[in-house]
């Protein structure tokens, strides 16, 4: 197994160092495109994760579906069924995450102790203020790192990119299709929101683009953050 090349444009917010025993990104094989996330979810970092879980309401798209409430981010979103939120410690570039656990049951609270995910990932972070002038600018430019991160060979395609909102504060939401010869075809869709007037979040949603529903789940999830 080798590893590949550093790629170009750090994630969102930027890539942080290595974790000891680690070289960087995880080797690249197209059986394994969605665990290049996974395992960066695994890497152990020291302090909290700084998030727990609730129920959503009775009113959300995902209604009784368990929450990531994430304090450090400021955000929460759904756990969608059949994925789990992860109990170990991430990276330092995220706060929270999720993922798909390919049709593995959870275990009832919608959590997991880590593990590979089998068709996609929800990563949250945090990062310094964005201006809504500036919104559009900073998540397109996100989304294509990102892009550029978890699939080094591939090629990129901005397909959507519109002004939305999140508990009525001004947001940005993109979508990217990467397709690539060791990733196959992701979907990658992302949102940015202001919290306050020192700081933005992140909600970032990748999984295997091989059917509608994969997309669609994604794009779901997204669409239901809210302010935490």
């Amino acid at each position: 197994m080798s590893t590949p090349p550093q790629p170009g444009p750090p994630p969102y917010p930027p890539r942080p160092s290595s974790p000891p025993g680690t070289a960087g990104p995880p080797a690249r094989a197209r059986d394994r495109r969605i665990a290049v996330i996974a395992v960066a979810l695994c890497a152990l970092a020291a302090g909290a994760a700084g998030w727990w879980l609730s129920r959503g309401g009775e009113e959300s798209p995902l209604a009784d579906r368990p929450r990531v409430e994430d304090e450090k981010a400021g955000i929460s979103y759904a756990v969608p069924e059949g994925w789990r939120a992860e109990r170990k410690g991430l990276i330092e570039a995220f706060t929270s995450a999720a993922v798909d656990r390919g049709g593995e049951p959870s275990d009832g609270d919608g959590t997991g102790d880590g593990g590979g995910a089998e068709g996609g990932s929800l990563l949250a972070g945090r990062a310094g203020a964005v201006p809504e002038s500036g919104l559009r600018r900073e998540t397109e430019r996100a989304a294509s790192s990102n892009a550029t991160f978890f699939c080094p060979d591939g090629r990129s395609e901005l397909r959507e990119s519109k002004a939305t909102t999140v508990d009525g504060r001004p947001a940005h939401t993109v979508v990217v299709k990467v397709v690539g010869t060791d990733c196959g075809k992701l979907h990658l869709r992302m949102n940015i929101v202001p919290v306050d007037d020192g700081r933005s979040a992140f909600l970032l949603g990748v999984t295997d683009d091989t059917g509608a529903g994969n997309s669609r789940l994604i794009d779901d999830v997204l669409a239901d953050m809210s302010l935490s």
